[in-house]
């Protein structure tokens, strides 16, 4: 039973709404918590083969639950390790696709960056007003950011605390696709779609092998690609993959 999420699959994609409307979907740890441990069920699911996170159309996820922390320390905190959830979702092997209408904030924009490829309303926010409270970004919010955007424009984003528009965000590459707000989900469903017909085992190795290449040497990165391509050859899908080429037919992955 969960209280503060809504979850439902439709044709291989797992879907996960928030559902804390009166707060702006305000990310407290239970709802990190039940956000994480459906998106592992989801990840050992073998008919789920996308995941979506969405929030309402007025907030994908606006920040964490400040009321929750105003009497934490620094001793409370390290002995709670509340980000410990937050690096579960970095384990997650499917694609995960964000669907953002309105404000994603703080926390909710930490949680939109752990996911691989972000969709946005034209009219959505992003941003991280954590300075304005006196703390930073805690749940990977400055590497995410710095590693799409660069140093320089990570800091004056992070330390103004201002608020980034959806067309700021596809310019400087934190997001992929910026659509008309009430065609977010059409194409966030449309994407993972799309992706849910691609061979599961490729997308996986893919994932690991693109997301490597942020933090290891072009040596290293070319070897995990090339231990990752030796790899798909012992798959099924492989064999059917080039087999439909050959035959020109659509090929029938089954994640084997």
């Amino acid at each position: 039973m969960t209280r503060f999420i809504k979850v439902y699959s439709e044709d291989g994609v797992g879907v996960i709404q928030f559902n804390r409307p009166k707060v702006l979907n305000a990310l407290n740890r239970e709802m990190v918590d039940e956000i994480v441990t459906q998106l592992e069920a989801f990840d050992l699911n073998e008919s789920i083969r996308v995941i979506v996170l969405k929030g309402s159309e007025k907030a994908f996820a606006a920040g964490a639950d400040i009321e929750e922390m105003m009497e934490e320390t620094s001793l409370s905190l390290e002995l709670l390790n509340p980000f410990a959830q937050w690096d579960r979702i970095s384990l997650i092997k499917k694609p995960l696709l964000a669907a953002v209408n309105g404000f994603a904030l703080g926390g909710g924009f930490e949680l939109a960056l752990h996911c691989d490829l972000i969709i946005a309303s034209e009219d959505a926010k992003f941003g991280f007003p954590e300075v304005k409270l006196g703390i930073l970004p805690g749940a990977g919010g400055t590497q995410f950011l710095t590693k799409v955007m660069g140093v320089r424009r990570a800091l004056e984003w992070i330390w103004l605390g201002e608020q980034m528009t959806a067309r700021e965000a596809l310019h400087y590459g934190v997001i992929n696709r910026s659509v008309a707000p009430e065609l977010v989900e059409e194409e966030t469903m449309r994407l993972a779609h799309q992706l849910s017909k691609q061979a599961p085992i490729s997308l996986r190795l893919i994932k690991e092998a693109v997301h490597a290449a942020a933090d290891l040497s072009l040596l290293e990165g070319k070897m995990l690609e090339r231990k990752n391509f030796y790899l798909a050859f012992s798959s099924e899908d492989q064999k059917e993959g080039m087999r439909a080429f050959t035959e020109k037919r659509t090929p029938s992955f089954r994640g084997k």
